[in-house]
């Protein structure tokens, strides 16, 4: 039986009277590379931050990494690397005062030699010494994959990591994702892109913050009898929006 480094059901949270996720449920097995897609504001965020702990869901169970993500929330975040949608990393610190700073924060007794070993993986070893504010997009993306990965992570929740970055940039992010899996690490990816999205091994896709596909991109571009990804997606989201109107 294939282990799943993600298996939760009923996924649930509301800001005021407005459900932004609605019982979603979600299985990813160990190793694999999924999608997460759906248009801005479908609750692709706010489930990643549940998934990693790093927001209390109100209704859902299951388990990330075999660990309760609710009652053990704070074991799962020693285990999963979270890179947000915005660069979070200090502005005004080099590379690796950056990188020197998030192994600090996980208690890392080999902070020297794992801040050494992911200067060199990323190839920031020759840039270590400059401020990460005046990196590129594609370097600050660089960056924030390596403080990613210092604590040696089991899953990956990335959130939109090539937005805004160049078409070199995003392709070469998305061979270190794939020797990331390689390795067995569990890559779970929002992205807005069809080509990064063929590159994964399965797609998961949400609006409404309901889980409206999921599977291969070639079985959902059949199912939804579709020409293309995009045009299944479009078509998924229009019997979405002609559901809600209809039960409003």
């Amino acid at each position: 039986m294939t282990e799943l480094a993600i298996d939760v059901q009923g996924l649930t949270k509301s800001y005021g009277q407005r459900k932004v996720v609605d019982n979603v449920e979600m299985q990813v097995a160990a190793g694999r590379i999924v999608g997460f897609l759906g248009p801005n504001g479908s609750g692709k965020t706010t489930s990643l931050r549940m998934l990693c702990g790093l927001l209390t869901p109100d209704g859902g169970e299951g388990k990330v990494l075999g660990l309760d993500f609710r009652r053990q929330a704070s074991e799962v975040k020693r285990q999963v690397g979270y890179m947000t949608q915005k660069f979070g990393l200090y502005e005004d610190l080099s590379i690796r005062e950056n990188l020197d700073f998030v192994a600090r924060l996980f208690s890392m007794p080999d902070r020297r030699q794992a801040v050494d070993a992911a200067l060199e993986r990323l190839g920031l070893k020759t840039r270590e010494k400059q401020l990460a504010g005046s990196l590129s997009g594609g370097w600050k993306q660089r960056l924030a994959l390596a403080a990613c990965l210092l604590h040696k992570p089991r899953l990956l929740l990335l959130d939109e990591p090539t937005a805004g970055v160049d078409p070199k940039a995003r392709r070469e992010f998305w061979d270190q994702i794939h020797d990331l899996a390689q390795e067995g690490i569990t890559v779970l990816v929002s992205t807005h892109y069809m080509d990064e999205a063929e590159r994964c091994d399965e797609l998961v896709y949400i609006a409404y913050g309901r889980v409206l596909a999921r599977g291969t991109a070639a079985s959902i571009v059949a199912e939804a009898g579709a020409r293309d990804l995009e045009d299944a997606f479009v078509k998924l989201v229009g019997q979405a929006t002609d559901n809600f109107a209809e039960a409003g």
